[in-house]
């Protein structure tokens, strides 16, 4: 019993500095990066991007530890859909993190020559400077997110080691989360959209009712003590 109520305490805690992270990167990054003289910008206050980039790099590898430490209980379940929650939230959502610090990072020493350079010389700079904000601004991540979190609220949902209405809610909130990243697709909002925000704010709150329960209530003792999930 021990081992889950320290599990569940630390993945509610990792919840909780995965999403805090995450917010951190997109208050620091996102006044910078929707700007239409971005470029100029970054070379300004590029210590913004460093900071963002690596508050997106603490997210990931803080959301990837969670799919590690409940495999041992999620295989107890189902071994097939375990292995798939720590392909996609463990090992691709920490590549997509990795990948979009990678292009703000890049950004840095490309604002730099652009401005020392004078127009129309830095016009090419401005080329590849949107190429990596489109490359950072791919759904990707998106859907990497999305099916790692449906395979997790199904394995919750299934053990019933949360209330399921939280795990309801995370099914819901996880189709909106979809929604956006096909209307990123198509190009009919951005990531710092307003509409994203709205979109992605079930999703966000979810989490973070979850992580607290987990933090104070851990996982369901009677789900275990039932035998719904095995001792490990």
């Amino acid at each position: 019993m021990n081992t889950y109520r320290k599990t569940a305490t630390i993945v509610g805690a990792l919840f909780i500095v995965g999403t805090v992270a995450g917010i951190i990167s997109v208050v620091l990054t996102s006044p910078t990066l929707t700007a239409p003289d971005y470029l100029a910008r970054i070379a300004a206050n590029g210590n913004r991007i460093t900071l963002g980039a690596l508050s997106i790099l603490v997210m990931g590898f803080a959301l990837a530890m969670i799919p590690v430490l409940m495999f041992p209980i999620f295989r107890k379940q189902n071994e097939t859909l375990a292995v798939g929650y720590v392909v996609f939230r463990g090992a691709l959502e920490t590549f997509t993190s990795i990948f979009i610090a990678i292009c703000w990072l890049l950004l840095l020493p490309l604002s730099q020559e652009f401005a020392t350079a004078g127009a129309p010389d830095a016009s090419h700079f401005q080329t590849l400077g949107a190429l990596l904000l489109v490359a950072a601004e791919l759904p990707v991540p998106v859907f990497v997110f999305s099916l790692g979190a449906l395979i997790f609220y199904s394995l919750l949902y299934k053990s019933n080691l949360i209330p399921r209405w939280l795990s309801v809610w995370g099914f819901i909130a996880i189709a909106l989360h979809i929604a956006t990243g096909l209307l990123l697709m198509f190009g009919l909002q951005t990531s710092f959209s307003p509409l994203n925000t709205v979109m992605n704010f079930p999703i966000f709150l979810q989490e973070m009712v979850m992580a607290v329960w987990l933090i104070v209530k851990g996982f369901n003792q009677s789900a275990i003590a039932s035998g719904s999930v095995k001792q490990i």
